[in-house]
């Protein structure tokens, strides 16, 4: 089967609109959320650890380069998971993972949403207001992926945006003679560097991992061989480059326990500077952001949802399809209903952990799996890593998990408990999986 093989969901998405897609993605994940958890861990070192976060999301990236463009369905890590491993519960277990990331994810952002940065305009409980803004998202997700993608090019212009506003209103007023270039360079006291450093990655990795979200829209994607590679490692380094830059000036601006005491972290930062640039205008693009980010999650969850039931690890009504905008509806409303039970947790930072951990599995599976899928040929062109990326893709992933707390694993493995009981249930009373294409080698 040729790299853009026919599909019943629409070839709508361009180069620029991938990479537009990842970067939004990115950079909506957590960054406007998360620096003042980032600052409990390194103190005002922010930028080291979103630094060592982007090298090793560049590693698994380089995994799904790979499989992305070997593999080209909606799915993602689940037909990576089958096609390599052969084991039902196994690829089920990884997609379920990828899902239960995304809908966590979601609820994270927003409750990042409905914080301080709303409070600015209106004061109204948070998770209410959580549970409106993620049934605004689902309704955009509804009107189809062509509107998803053109809001998403104008809200990562404005979210861009303010990062560089961050960057510039703290560089004018260190110039200026205020802030701490030192602070930089403070670790937590008793903190070594390298506990520091890697906890904190832990948290900063998050702000990275919306790049494995694209895998699920590949069947959208027009030329995805040529188009994917270019727009995913483009966005991470993009990405990566403003994450240090903001590090760095959230830093000077405000000591760490500052930073620690706000849930709309970048807002303090540029009320600090004491500069003219009304609170309204950057919780509005805050907000902006972090709604780009739970948006493009969410579109990866409901396009998970629905590359699974079209393989057979799902219930077949999730790839019910509107037959007008050819949207996959009923994954929409499902993946949507559980993001909103899952904002009465409340906790971001545990929220943000278990979307670590959870991916942290994923990304193990496909580091493996390209690996074991080296015997495989496919007859159209694709993207191949270097054999010692996806090999230290595994190493990384496995520190990152021994850092994580125990509530977290709990957390997670409870979720994952949930999956199992599902697909015994669906085993046990629901139709017999069909055959998927990866199965067939026809992916």
């Amino acid at each position: 089967m040729s790299a853009e093989a026919p599909s019943r969901l629409r070839r709508a998405i361009n180069g620029p609109m991938l990479y537009a897609f990842i970067l939004g993605d990115v950079l909506g994940a957590g960054i406007y959320a998360l620096m003042g958890v980032l600052s409990e861990s390194a103190g005002g070192a922010l930028w080291a650890p979103l630094v060592v976060a982007l090298l090793l999301a560049l590693l698994t990236a380089g995994s799904y380069a790979e499989l992305v463009t070997k593999y080209p369905r909606a799915g993602g890590a689940a037909v990576f998971a089958e096609r390599a491993f052969r084991n039902p519960l196994l690829s089920f277990l990884v997609g379920f993972s990828m899902l239960a990331a995304g809908v966590v994810s979601a609820a994270g952002l927003a409750i990042a949403f409905s914080g301080d940065y709303l409070a600015t305009f209106i004061d109204v409980p948070v998770v209410p207001a959580a549970m409106v803004f993620l049934a605004l998202v689902a309704l955009l997700n509804l009107r189809g992926i062509r509107e998803s993608m053109s809001a998403n090019l104008v809200m990562t212009g404005i979210e861009l945006s303010g990062l560089v506003i961050v960057i510039v209103v703290v560089a004018m007023f260190v110039g200026s003679g205020g802030g701490d270039l030192s602070r930089t360079t403070q670790l937590p006291e008793g903190a070594g560097v390298a506990g520091a450093v890697l906890g904190g990655a832990i948290v900063a990795y998050y702000s990275f991992v919306g790049f494995e979200t694209s895998a699920n829209v590949i069947e959208e994607v027009r030329r995805p061989s040529r188009v994917y590679p270019r727009a995913l490692f483009g966005a991470l380094i993009t990405a990566g480059v403003v994450y240090a830059l903001v590090g760095i000036a959230s830093a000077a601006a405000l000591p760490s326990e500052e930073l620690q005491e706000s849930t709309g972290p970048l807002l303090a930062v540029v009320e600090a500077t004491g500069l003219h640039v009304p609170s309204w205008l950057f919780s509005l693009i805050a907000l902006i952001a972090v709604a780009n980010g739970a948006l493009l999650t969410m579109i990866m969850a409901s396009r998970l949802a629905y590359g699974m039931a079209e393989q057979g690890l799902l219930p077949p009504p999730l790839s019910r399809v509107l037959p007008n905008r050819r949207t996959p509806w009923v994954a929409i409303v499902s993946t949507t209903v559980v993001a909103m039970l899952l904002t009465l947790i409340g906790d971001l930072a545990t929220l943000a952990e278990t979307v670590v951990l959870l991916l942290l599995l994923v990304f193990i599976s496909a580091n493996v799996a390209v690996l074991v899928l080296r015997r495989d040929r496919v007859e159209h062109e694709h993207f191949r890593v270097w054999t010692f990326v996806p090999v230290l893709g595994v190493i990384s992933c496995v520190v990152l998990l021994s850092q994580l707390r125990p509530i977290v694993w709990l957390f997670a493995a409870a979720l994952l408990a949930v999956g199992v009981v599902l697909w015994l249930v669906s085993r046990r009373f629901g139709p017999a999986p069909t055959e998927s294409p990866a199965s067939r080698g026809e992916v």
